[in-house]
């Protein structure tokens, strides 16, 4: 069958290959690709072709018609419906096998190696209640499930957003992802909002009070963070619902109220008020403190940051005589792993308040040869030519997911930095940019998979290259 012939709004009988990046199932009509919705590997369907472009199509499972021997019972209730886990039925081990295939096929496609393997893969050690920050929206605009009676009452949710629709809420109840504790809260906190008859935040009109209800857990300190973000403030208006939440969890450490008075929908306020305890959340990643605040930047997998930094760590492979720079440092974590076996390190990242956040680490884990500097690495070094920093022996790179910037991937190799070690979480671009780094005089050693997010299509992986 050609591509001409494979029409859109026809059925197919699919059987699903493979999870591309992203986490749909690739099948194949001859050589013309389909991407279907909630499919796995082994999975044989039939599909409907809802959409057709330049060489693949995609569809949406009608019905399976012989099950994937990897499949298995998803716990979550929520799951069909949420789109928070893609992938919860299938079997972990093959959700790494997936995982480890899409980072080979697109480091062969992009990164032009074409016998590319993965040297590593580090499986999550939970693969459940692992996050350490969650957010969930209040809304009155619940989405309605099949089979609710008409009458249902639809003005109140507090959950996730359903997946391509702004407007509507799923209702959670349970979030395998989070600690179990978290569920209490989260039900606690719904109920009392209810009963208090606070208004949820109506995102067309621009009406009502609760917007967002954020948790951060301490997984090894055990402190918990509860940030409630509304709409404007009144805090004699949200105190009962705060009162309520300390005396049903004593074990709360923190309440903040972040006020948001923009239409935006973003879980971060113009400010925030400390309503109970302390200001930060503190957490320890092997011998070190942090000190996390609402709105900062950390791992949201604290367990699996941890071999995250071992990995970097390990393929840095410091004698203590080393200078590191450590590129899109957000709040200094791996700087300061780096600097206890480097001679000394400089963080470079281009949010204040992080760089704040990072200098406050630093002093409080007690490490003194570790330099944090405000820097938009778009171009900072472009224009930062007069000022004296010390040439890098080994540079550590660990940038938002859009990759680093094409002046900062480009000048990279003017330092001369004998190792690059990038973290990434996006194989995509991190290969766009290995493309230029192997142009530009530099070899891959090494890729390492660390599983931070089971269930999901996210991936983080960890490069070492090395000068020819």
């Amino acid at each position: 069958m050609t591509e001409i012939s494979v029409k859109k709004g026809q059925e197919y009988e699919l059987t699903i290959e493979s999870l591309a990046y992203g986490g749909k199932g690739v099948a194949r009509v001859d050589d013309f690709v389909i991407f279907v919705k909630n499919a796995i590997p082994g999975q044989k369907v039939r599909a409907l072709l809802y959409r057709k472009r330049k060489g693949f199509g995609e569809a949406r499972p009608l019905e399976i018609l012989s099950e994937s021997k990897y499949v298995v019972d998803p716990p979550c209730e929520h799951f069909p419906v949420c789109g928070g886990c893609k992938v919860q039925q299938l079997d972990y081990a093959e959700q790494l096998a997936q995982k480890k295939q899409q980072v080979e096929n697109i480091f062969r496609r992009q990164a032009g190696i074409t016998d590319f393997e993965m040297d590593e893969v580090i499986p999550a050690k939970h693969i459940f209640n692992y996050r350490n920050k969650m957010e969930f929206t209040f809304s009155n605009k619940r989405w309605v499930l099949q089979g609710e009676p008409e009458d249902a009452e639809k003005d109140f949710a507090l959950g996730m957003h359903i997946p391509k629709r702004w407007d509507k809420i799923l209702n959670i109840d349970t979030c395998h992802l989070m600690p179990e504790l978290g569920n209490d809260i989260l039900n606690k906190a719904k109920s009392l909002a209810q009963e208090f008859k606070l208004k949820p935040y109506d995102q067309r009109t621009h009406n009502g009070f609760l917007r967002y209800l954020a948790f951060r857990f301490g997984h090894n300190t055990g402190d918990i963070m509860v940030n409630i973000v509304t709409s404007y403030e009144n805090t004699d208006l949200l105190k009962p619902m705060v009162d309520g939440l300390i005396d049903a969890f004593p074990q709360i450490t923190t309440v903040v109220n972040n006020i948001n008075t923009r239409k935006a929908d973003v879980s971060f306020g113009e400010y925030e008020l400390l309503l109970h305890g302390k200001p930060v959340l503190e957490e320890k990643i092997g011998n070190l403190s942090f000190e996390i605040s609402a709105n900062s930047f950390f791992q949201t997998n604290t367990v699996m940051a941890e071999k995250l930094y071992e990995t970097a760590l390990a393929g840095a492979d410091l004698n203590g005589e080393e200078v590191v720079y450590d590129l899109y440092s957000g709040t200094g974590s791996i700087s300061l792993f780096l600097a206890q076996k480097a001679k000394e390190v400089h963080g470079f990242e281009v949010i204040v308040s992080a760089v704040e956040d990072a200098t406050r680490n630093a002093v409080n884990n007690q490490i003194g040869n570790v330099k944090f500097h405000v820097a938009n690495l778009d171009n900072f070094f472009k224009f930062s030519k007069g000022k004296k920093y010390p040439k890098p022996d080994i540079i550590v790179v660990d940038p938002p997911r859009a990759g680093m910037h094409k002046f900062m991937t480009d000048y990279l190799p003017k330092f001369e930095a004998k190792k690059i070690i990038y973290i990434s979480c996006n194989p995509t671009t991190q290969a766009r940019d290995t493309e230029v780094l192997l142009q530009k005089g530099y070899q891959l050693k090494r890729l390492t998979l660390v599983d931070m997010f089971p269930h999901t299509p996210h991936i983080e992986t960890v490069g070492v290259f090395q000068k020819n």
